[in-house]
Protein backbone atom coordinates (compact mmCIF):
# COMPACT_ATOMS: atom_id res chain seq x y z
CA UNK A 1 0.00 0.00 0.00
CA UNK A 2 2.88 2.24 1.30
CA UNK A 3 4.62 1.58 -2.30
CA UNK A 4 0.82 2.54 -4.22
CA UNK A 5 0.95 5.58 -2.70
CA UNK A 6 4.62 6.57 -3.06
CA UNK A 7 3.88 5.68 -7.09
CA UNK A 8 0.66 7.82 -7.36
CA UNK A 9 2.19 10.88 -5.04
CA UNK A 10 5.15 10.64 -7.20
CA UNK A 11 2.99 11.07 -10.54
CA UNK A 12 0.93 14.03 -9.28
CA UNK A 13 4.14 15.75 -8.24
CA UNK A 14 5.19 15.08 -12.22
CA UNK A 15 2.07 15.93 -13.64
CA UNK A 16 1.52 19.27 -11.85
CA UNK A 17 5.49 20.17 -12.61
CA UNK A 18 5.20 20.11 -16.19
CA UNK A 19 2.14 22.13 -16.08
CA UNK A 20 3.01 24.67 -14.17
CA UNK A 21 6.85 24.61 -16.27
CA UNK A 22 4.10 24.81 -19.64
CA UNK A 23 2.24 27.99 -18.03
CA UNK A 24 5.35 30.16 -17.89
CA UNK A 25 6.30 29.26 -21.85
CA UNK A 26 6.28 31.96 -23.16
CA UNK A 27 4.38 32.47 -26.54
CA UNK A 28 6.32 34.32 -28.44
CA UNK A 29 10.00 33.62 -27.11
CA UNK A 30 12.66 35.65 -27.53
CA UNK A 31 15.16 34.84 -30.61
CA UNK A 32 18.12 36.17 -32.51
CA UNK A 33 19.31 35.90 -36.33
CA UNK A 34 22.68 36.69 -36.61
CA UNK A 35 25.63 36.83 -39.67
CA UNK A 36 27.87 39.12 -41.41
CA UNK A 37 26.99 41.68 -44.54
CA UNK A 38 30.26 42.18 -45.72
CA UNK A 39 32.89 42.65 -42.82
CA UNK A 40 29.88 43.83 -40.89
CA UNK A 41 28.54 41.78 -37.90
CA UNK A 42 24.41 41.98 -37.78
CA UNK A 43 22.45 40.60 -34.77
CA UNK A 44 18.50 41.03 -34.44
CA UNK A 45 16.71 40.06 -31.12
CA UNK A 46 13.27 39.57 -31.07
CA UNK A 47 10.03 38.09 -29.71
CA UNK A 48 9.17 35.30 -32.39
CA UNK A 49 5.03 35.32 -32.24
CA UNK A 50 3.29 32.39 -34.37
CA UNK A 51 0.32 33.02 -36.50
CA UNK A 52 -1.90 30.27 -34.63
CA UNK A 53 -4.68 29.93 -37.44
CA UNK A 54 -4.75 34.27 -37.06
CA UNK A 55 -4.14 36.95 -39.87
CA UNK A 56 -1.83 38.39 -39.52
CA UNK A 57 -1.20 41.54 -42.11
CA UNK A 58 -4.19 43.97 -41.48
CA UNK A 59 -5.81 42.31 -38.55
CA UNK A 60 -3.67 40.99 -35.54
CA UNK A 61 -1.13 43.58 -37.35
CA UNK A 62 -2.55 46.76 -38.72
CA UNK A 63 -2.15 48.47 -41.42
CA UNK A 64 -0.68 51.71 -40.90
CA UNK A 65 0.27 51.69 -37.61
CA UNK A 66 3.71 51.56 -35.86
CA UNK A 67 4.62 48.13 -35.02
CA UNK A 68 7.33 46.80 -32.92
CA UNK A 69 8.22 44.20 -35.77
CA UNK A 70 8.03 41.16 -33.38
CA UNK A 71 6.81 40.77 -29.66
CA UNK A 72 7.34 41.91 -26.78
CA UNK A 73 10.34 43.92 -26.35
CA UNK A 74 10.69 46.06 -29.30
CA UNK A 75 13.10 44.24 -31.69
CA UNK A 76 16.81 45.57 -32.16
CA UNK A 77 19.19 45.85 -34.94
CA UNK A 78 22.83 46.09 -34.45
CA UNK A 79 25.43 46.90 -36.81
CA UNK A 80 28.72 46.95 -35.43
CA UNK A 81 29.64 48.95 -38.29
CA UNK A 82 28.54 51.74 -40.31
CA UNK A 83 26.01 50.71 -43.34
CA UNK A 84 23.98 51.58 -45.62
CA UNK A 85 20.42 50.33 -45.45
CA UNK A 86 18.58 50.71 -48.74
CA UNK A 87 21.39 53.16 -50.04
CA UNK A 88 21.18 55.51 -47.12
CA UNK A 89 23.93 55.77 -44.44
CA UNK A 90 23.45 54.48 -40.81
CA UNK A 91 25.92 55.29 -38.15
CA UNK A 92 27.11 51.64 -36.28
CA UNK A 93 25.13 50.97 -33.12
CA UNK A 94 22.42 48.97 -31.68
CA UNK A 95 18.70 50.05 -32.77
CA UNK A 96 15.08 49.64 -31.86
CA UNK A 97 13.28 48.35 -35.29
CA UNK A 98 9.67 49.07 -36.20
CA UNK A 99 8.09 48.93 -39.04
CA UNK A 100 4.55 50.41 -40.67
CA UNK A 101 3.27 47.97 -42.64
CA UNK A 102 0.78 48.78 -45.63
CA UNK A 103 -0.13 45.93 -48.22
CA UNK A 104 1.98 47.52 -50.72
CA UNK A 105 4.98 49.65 -49.04
CA UNK A 106 6.36 49.25 -45.53
CA UNK A 107 8.42 51.77 -43.69
CA UNK A 108 10.88 50.52 -41.66
CA UNK A 109 12.70 52.82 -38.56
CA UNK A 110 15.73 52.36 -36.86
CA UNK A 111 15.05 54.19 -33.59
CA UNK A 112 18.06 55.10 -31.02
CA UNK A 113 16.26 53.92 -28.07
CA UNK A 114 16.65 50.44 -28.27
CA UNK A 115 15.32 49.41 -24.70
CA UNK A 116 11.40 50.08 -25.27
CA UNK A 117 8.99 47.47 -24.62
CA UNK A 118 7.06 47.13 -27.77
CA UNK A 119 5.86 50.03 -29.46
CA UNK A 120 4.47 51.75 -26.71
CA UNK A 121 7.04 54.54 -25.79
CA UNK A 122 8.14 54.79 -29.16
CA UNK A 123 8.55 58.37 -30.11
CA UNK A 124 9.50 59.26 -33.84
CA UNK A 125 11.71 62.17 -32.93
CA UNK A 126 14.40 59.32 -31.88
CA UNK A 127 14.11 57.98 -35.76
CA UNK A 128 17.79 57.50 -37.21
CA UNK A 129 16.37 56.62 -40.17
CA UNK A 130 13.25 55.28 -42.15
CA UNK A 131 13.18 53.57 -45.27
CA UNK A 132 10.67 52.30 -47.70
CA UNK A 133 10.48 48.58 -49.07
CA UNK A 134 7.91 46.68 -50.92
CA UNK A 135 6.67 43.44 -49.25
CA UNK A 136 6.25 40.28 -51.36
CA UNK A 137 4.73 36.91 -50.83
CA UNK A 138 6.98 34.29 -49.65
CA UNK A 139 7.95 31.22 -51.43
CA UNK A 140 6.37 28.86 -48.29
CA UNK A 141 4.06 29.50 -45.29
CA UNK A 142 6.43 30.30 -41.65
CA UNK A 143 4.54 29.69 -38.26
CA UNK A 144 6.69 31.81 -36.12
CA UNK A 145 8.23 35.39 -37.26
CA UNK A 146 11.65 34.64 -38.47
CA UNK A 147 14.46 37.40 -39.50
CA UNK A 148 17.25 36.23 -41.78
CA UNK A 149 20.84 37.59 -42.12
CA UNK A 150 22.01 36.96 -45.34
CA UNK A 151 24.81 38.27 -47.84
CA UNK A 152 22.82 41.21 -48.76
CA UNK A 153 20.82 42.39 -45.99
CA UNK A 154 17.73 41.42 -43.65
CA UNK A 155 14.71 39.57 -44.73
CA UNK A 156 11.54 39.27 -42.08
CA UNK A 157 9.25 36.15 -43.14
CA UNK A 158 6.29 35.56 -41.47
CA UNK A 159 2.69 33.67 -42.25
CA UNK A 160 3.32 34.42 -46.17
CA UNK A 161 4.70 37.29 -46.68
CA UNK A 162 8.35 38.38 -46.68
CA UNK A 163 9.84 41.96 -45.99
CA UNK A 164 13.71 42.02 -47.29
CA UNK A 165 15.75 45.36 -46.55
CA UNK A 166 19.54 45.74 -48.20
CA UNK A 167 22.50 46.63 -46.10
CA UNK A 168 26.30 47.29 -47.37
Amino acid sequence: MKRITFIMTALLFVHFGFNACAQNAKPSPAQTATGKIGSTAVTVNYGSPSVKGRKIWGELVPYGKVWRAGANDATTVDFDSDVKIEGQSLPKGKYAFFAIPDENEWTLIFNKNPKQWGAYSYKQEEDVLRVKVKPSKSASFTEALLYEVSANGVNLKWENLQVAFSVK
